[in-house]
């Protein structure tokens, strides 16, 4: 360790360096650049910076930091369209594992003790599922739990169709035998559709108001930061898309696929999902991450196409008294509220 760390916000001057750092890391990810965070920023409200710790003028790792407010200050945690906030480590050049661990113990130790002291009542960080030593932030409190996603290894795309379970081959087989096509294209209204009715479904919220959600792929999509595929049937119409994030990391991340209801029992889903893995391959992507593997019918899917379970870490740092006494409050005026609730339903009776 020839010289100290110093923490610092980098300047706009510096994002492409840490563009080509974070293309480069493990830990990196599309969610990571600047472009990115900016868009979603505009689209969805907040502020960015990628905070960084720095050893005599080279950047030795840092955080994209997604921040917002609240009447307990400023916080910082995922949200939807960004479910990585990890932060990313820069390569060390090293033939002993312990100089690497130590190299990243104290970049990693450096940045929690930065986040300590930037006056946030909350910080949540969801790590890469690279980044598995969380020890520095442990050892100063935080908390850690975990969660898991798929992620599909494309390097060969012969050996990832024979992992992908039989049934959902004969689903894509029948699919292309019918017509069906996949078209890479910018119609993000058959898109939102889509996304609308399938999340309205299941009861979800969906992820933007629509304007914002169109201001924000016509930000990314230009910039090679998202890609959006269809299933169409041989008359044109869509009835199913899939929303990828891409860039120059070899790993790219699906966040949102939607079907037309009407049309899932071709397997319309199965196609687009194979489709569009082979698209990724095809443009020297070495990997998609399925987003997300919580216990249900959709993430038993995710598994049927043959990628690997992955497990990766949120950190939750210690919260602020006043951030805390808010909780608080709100929970307590929520149970007020249920209370009052459950009285005027006795009383109407």
């Amino acid at each position: 360790m020839s010289a100290r760390l110093a923490i610092r916000d980098l300047p706009a001057s510096e994002f492409d360096a840490w563009d080509r750092l974070n293309a480069a890391s493990p830990q990196g990810s599309p969610y990571s650049t600047p472009a990115y965070l900016d868009a979603l920023c505009t689209a969805a409200g907040g502020r960015f910076r990628i905070l960084v710790a720095d050893r005599g003028g080279q950047v030795a790792g840092g955080i994209g930091l997604y921040e917002r407010d609240t009447p307990a200050g400023r916080y910082v945690s995922p949200r939807l369209l960004l479910y990585y906030l990890s932060p990313v480590l820069a390569a060390h050049e090293t033939k002993y594992p312990s100089q690497r661990t130590a190299r990243e113990i104290e970049v990693l130790g450096a940045l929690a003790d930065a986040l300590a002291v930037r006056g946030y009542g909350s910080v949540t960080l969801k790590c890469r599922h690279t980044m598995g030593d969380v020890r520095p932030f442990l050892t100063r409190g935080w908390s850690a739990h975990p969660s898991y996603s798929y992620v599909m290894d494309l390097t060969d795309p012969q050996a990832a169709w024979g992992r992908v379970e039989q049934n959902l081959r004969r689903l894509v087989t029948r699919c292309t035998e019918q017509g069906i096509t996949m078209t890479e294209d910018d119609d993000f209204a058959a898109f939102n559709r889509l996304h609308e009715l399938t999340l309205g479904r299941k009861g979800a919220a969906v992820y933007l108001p629509a304007g914002a959600f169109r201001a924000w792929f016509e930000r990314l999509r230009p910039a090679g930061l998202c890609r959006l595929y269809h299933a169409r049937m041989p008359d044109g119409k869509v009835i199913a898309s899939q929303l990828v994030l891409t860039g120059a990391h070899l790993l790219s991340h699906t966040v949102s696929a939607a079907a037309d209801p009407e049309y899932l029992n071709l397997g319309v889903n199965a196609f687009l999902r194979w489709r569009a893995a082979e698209s990724l391959a095809a443009s020297g992507y070495a990997g998609n991450d399925l987003t997300d593997a919580a216990l249900n019918p959709v993430t038993h899917f995710k598994s049927q196409l043959g990628g690997d379970l992955v497990m990766c870490h949120v950190l939750e740092g210690p919260r602020s008294l006043r951030w805390r006494a808010w909780q608080a409050g709100k929970r307590g005026s929520g149970e007020a509220k249920r209370i009052v609730k459950r009285l005027l339903g006795r009383g109407a009776e």
